[in-house]
């Protein structure tokens, strides 16, 4: 089938990696995948594979030092970093504005090769591409990662607007996939009855699979040879709480002198957690490499022998998480609904009440000291990616929506 993938996303961080995953799979299936992308943004061109192959080309040094997201695009994704520092309301009528521009590139592309469908990953105030779609009888399938109804990082102002937008676009789509169950049953009970949909958490790729790492090798590479190594992976920022976590453990540490916590990442709340550590001393067994590639994150998590999720959301499906127990790696994790979903309790992962981090401090301590409930549990995590959650799991459940009969 021919598919028209379209987005309003810069897909710089972790859509970025969801959008490889679903189009990936989609081509692997020997269907064929356009992607239509914010102007400037290629979230096919993965952050920092051109510049490992220059390092290594030119030093062969170190590659987990190189940088993330960042340097996406090498500065052409210049206009969608000028929209986004746009204030506020401004932003959200240039949002507005946007389905212009979306009615003027989906027309184009539907002229060029029609496709049999269009898959969307839902954006607050599009509405173009459901409306075109409609009217030339494509089907489309709107991907919900986002929702007026949630809180977000970004205040909402035209909120009462924007919810008449998503409940106008929700109900006229041929189907829809939620990251979540939570985000399924809000909008059902917000919006009523909603076409047919499924609950179609993140998943990962091949990259992430123990056995294509050499485990001890990396270990000796970074100097964690010997230890029992706890980690993390993501993003340094208030609502991921890392910061509070290192606040928890950080007087801790000596209850366990065998454990070093490995903290890949970066964000606003990095340097003041390094200079927390710096000033206890305890480089050494809290360790800070920073950003790194996404394609070099599987080498460190080969690194861990467990892991930890210190905070979360209500509707969010935590990228990290699937990549941790796809390596084998199970993860001490808040019981948030869509973690619970993911996380079988004491089978597949650890996890503790929603914001009490002593609690998940504990468990975090504790587990240093069980070798054998660590692999038990991290086993079980790795079988239930292999059987459920990689991206070609999530290509069938979408196509799953598709009006039959459609063609092959």
């Amino acid at each position: 089938m021919r598919v028209l993938y379209h987005h309003r996303t810069r897909g710089r961080h972790v859509e970025g990696v969801h959008i490889r995953g679903i189009v990936g799979a989609l081509r692997q299936q020997g269907h064929e995948v356009r992607v239509l992308s914010f102007p400037g943004a290629d979230p096919e061109a993965e952050p920092g594979l051109a510049e490992a192959a220059a390092g290594a080309a030119t030093a062969g040094g170190d590659r987990a030092a190189g940088d993330d997201q960042a340097t996406a695009g090498n500065g052409r994704g210049w206009l969608a970093s000028l929209v986004t520092r746009l204030p506020g309301v401004v932003f959200e009528f240039a949002e507005l504005a946007y389905n212009l521009v979306t009615w003027w590139r989906i027309r184009a592309e539907i002229a060029r090769d029609r496709p049999d469908f269009i898959y969307e990953r839902y954006s607050l105030f599009l509405f173009m591409t459901i409306r075109m779609a409609r009217r030339r009888g494509i089907p489309i399938i709107l991907e919900i990662n986002d929702s007026a109804l949630v809180e977000r990082v970004r205040p909402l102002y035209l909120k009462a607007l924007s919810r008449r937008i998503e409940r106008w676009c929700l109900t006229r789509a041929t189907g829809l996939v939620f990251i979540s169950t939570y985000f399924r049953d809000l909008l059902t009970e917000h919006y009523g009855q909603l076409p047919p949909g499924v609950v179609s958490p993140n998943a990962v790729d091949a990259r992430f699979d123990p056995s294509v790492h050499d485990r001890e090798a990396l270990r000796r590479r970074h100097d964690l040879a010997g230890r029992v190594v706890c980690g993390h992976v993501g993003v340094f920022a208030r609502w991921h709480g890392v910061s509070r976590f290192v606040d928890e453990v950080i007087d801790r540490l000596r209850e366990v002198p065998a454990l070093t916590l490995l903290l890949v990442g970066d964000g606003v709340d990095l340097p003041g957690v390094r200079r927390e550590v710096r000033a206890r001393g305890l480089d050494d067994r809290i360790r800070l490499p920073g950003r790194v590639p996404h394609h070099l994150v599987p080498e460190w998590i080969a690194c861990m022998d467990y892991a930890f999720l210190p905070d979360s959301n209500e509707y969010g499906s935590p990228m990290k998480l699937f990549e941790l127990m796809a390596m084998g790696v199970a993860v001490v994790a808040p019981d948030y609904d869509p973690v619970a979903e993911v996380i079988d309790d004491g089978a597949t992962g650890w996890l503790f009440p929603r914001k009490d981090m002593k609690a998940c401090v504990d468990r975090v301590l504790e587990l240093a000291s069980q070798p054998d409930e660590r692999d038990r549990v991290g086993k079980a995590a790795q079988a239930y990616i292999e059987r459920e959650r990689r991206w070609q799991h999530n290509a069938d459940q979408l196509l799953g929506l598709l009006p039959e009969p459609m063609p092959q």
